[in-house]
């Protein structure tokens, strides 16, 4: 049973019952978050705004079925995961456009609005950028079910039992997914990564 004290569960409430005010509060706080996770997943910044926008309307058009058995934040990551894989799947059906062909479109756009925002002395700059692109790329190499755990597991208020519920899976093996996935991500960046951010 979530914490009865949850704010954003008592906001989604008030949103069942027409609460516009509260429904902004919500997008407001979690609309960075939910983008930056979906565009680690998608890598590409059209869709993966189309798909956030798209999990806010869900919450929206859902909200007189909510109910509050889990966490705000487990069931706005639900919705936002079957969203990207049904985009996943509509671009393995239309294969011309790729993920790879869609990067690519963008790759001339700056990228610092996905990064953590802060404030990193101007020597520093170039090393950090070229940190964060690695990262970026070793995430987008991971299978589906491993990126989409460690990127869950980033969100400061996920626990592991909430982002095996979103999985739909058990704990064991949401606590596997994020341990191999962190190794991979941690050889995969070991020329770079010195500051131990993907430590457990």
């Amino acid at each position: 049973m979530p914490d009865q004290a949850d704010p954003d569960a008592a906001l989604m409430l008030r949103v069942k019952r027409g609460d516009r005010a509260a429904f902004a509060e919500l997008v407001g706080k979690y609309q960075q978050p939910l983008f930056n996770f979906v565009y680690r997943t998608l890598r590409d910044e059209t869709e993966s705004e189309d798909v956030a926008q798209n999990t806010f309307l869900q919450v929206w058009k859902s909200r007189a079925r909510y109910e509050r058995t889990a966490k705000f934040t487990t069931w706005l990551f639900t919705i936002a995961r079957n969203l990207c894989l049904n985009e996943i799947r509509r671009r393995s059906r239309h294969p011309a456009e790729s993920i790879e062909e869609a990067h690519a479109e963008h790759d001339d756009q700056p990228r610092q609005q996905y990064e953590d925002r802060t404030h990193i002395a101007a020597p520093e700059k170039l090393l950090h950028g070229e940190l964060a692109g690695k990262i970026e790329e070793a995430l987008a190499e991971l299978p589906e079910n491993q990126r989409t755990a460690i990127l869950l597991c980033r969100q400061d208020d996920l626990s592991y039992e909430e982002i095996a519920e979103i999985l739909e899976c058990s704990l064991s093996a949401t606590k596997s997914l994020i341990h191999r996935g962190r190794e991979t991500l941690k050889e995969k960046l070991k020329p770079y990564l010195q500051t131990g951010e993907w430590d457990a």
